[in-house]
């Protein structure tokens, strides 16, 4: 009799065991795989999530991509379907989670996605060729814009796309300070790149590089003009500087004040941040470009600019009074400053 109430409360108690999760019946965690990827607008990736069921000892792992709730945090950047599948929508990042009910509450798991993309919502394959439209526009006063687009032809479908606001694309003005070109380095969707404000007269060239998945650049050219017509009483003048009050453009010079002549080197960057227009000192020329004792540069009226003495450009020990530090002065650098053009203005950079 003993024996018999013995087996049955045996059972009883293995019975309890399983109900609170001793076999492998229960779902304890998530795990998204992979934990990021990256792709470009109009591609797909897949997530797969895989469940962890049991207790430390006694575990096992199941594929439960298709009975998990996918959500992606920034649908305009990502959607995602009930499989794990998403497509990219637009440039930016966003975060899948997969999420289910598990033995002892809801879990979870997420991953980052990030969608880099053209303008034109479309992606893969090679850049064959690209080309500016229109290839010329002519303005006819100071502070008049216009819009280039960039048009790339690719080896698969679609295989005309707009580059205009793409990330893999940079817009480049051989006039920077005259003529400067908005560029996307953030890559977003509808921002204004390939718009070039006049602020000075006379023509220069706007230059679209696109770099291919293959890493390859394909490279197109137009032409920005502001023609100089002098005003006459019948005729206000088109891009005439000396009709504007104040006039739109100001000129920085920056010069070395210290005692080393051999090593010293400033650079300040164009009205529109990118590529540095002004190079001075020998130190520059020692990296492989070239640079003067005084350096000039040209930028809009209005225009802070910042000023940058690099690393090891020799014993730094500061600006003029009229350029205002970004950060503490140190002596290996290196060391900026920021000087607001109301109008044309000098900087000393001191280098011991």
């Amino acid at each position: 009799m003993f024996a018999h109430r013995c087996v049955r409360g045996l059972l009883l108690l293995c019975l309890g065991t399983a109900l609170v999760g001793c076999n492998n019946s229960g779902l304890d965690s998530i795990q998204v795989t992979p934990t990021t990827q990256a792709v470009t607008v109009g591609q797909t990736a897949q997530f797969t999530a895989v469940g962890t069921y049991g207790n430390a000892t006694h575990t096992s792992t199941q594929n439960i991509t298709n009975s998990v709730t996918w959500i992606s945090s920034v649908s305009s950047v990502a959607t995602v379907s009930a499989s794990g599948l998403v497509t990219a929508v637009g440039a930016g990042t966003t975060t899948i989670t997969a999420s289910a009910t598990a033995f002892n509450g809801s879990t979870s798991s997420s991953a980052t996605l990030v969608v880099t993309g053209s303008g034109g919502g479309a992606a893969g394959g090679n850049i064959l060729s690209l080309t500016i439209i229109p290839s010329s526009i002519t303005v006819g006063n100071l502070q008049d814009t216009g819009q280039f687009l960039a048009i790339g032809t690719f080896s698969t479908p679609p295989t005309v796309r707009d580059l205009t606001n793409s990330p893999t694309l940079t817009w480049i003005s051989a006039a920077p300070s005259v003529f400067p070109v908005n560029t996307n380095t953030a890559g977003t969707l509808g921002a204004s790149a390939g718009i070039v404000t006049a602020y000075g007269n006379g023509g220069g060239a706007i230059i679209a590089e696109a770099t291919s998945s293959d890493g390859t650049i394909q490279t197109a050219t137009a032409t920005f003009n502001c023609p100089l017509v002098i005003p006459t009483p019948t005729n206000p003048g088109t891009c005439y500087q000396g009709s504007q009050a104040p006039a739109l453009l100001a000129t920085l010079t920056v010069y070395n004040e210290g005692l080393n002549t051999t090593s010293w080197e400033v650079t300040a960057p164009s009205a529109t941040g990118t590529p540095n227009v002004l190079h001075c000192g020998p130190g520059w020329t020692l990296n492989g470009g070239t640079g003067g004792s005084v350096c000039t540069a040209t930028y809009p009226v209005g225009t802070t600019v910042t000023l940058t003495a690099p690393a090891k450009a020799g014993a730094f020990g500061g600006w003029s009074y009229n350029c205002a530090n970004t950060g503490p002065i140190t002596a290996a650098g290196p060391n900026s400053c920021t000087v607001t053009l109301t109008t044309n203005d000098t900087v000393g950079a001191i280098f011991n």
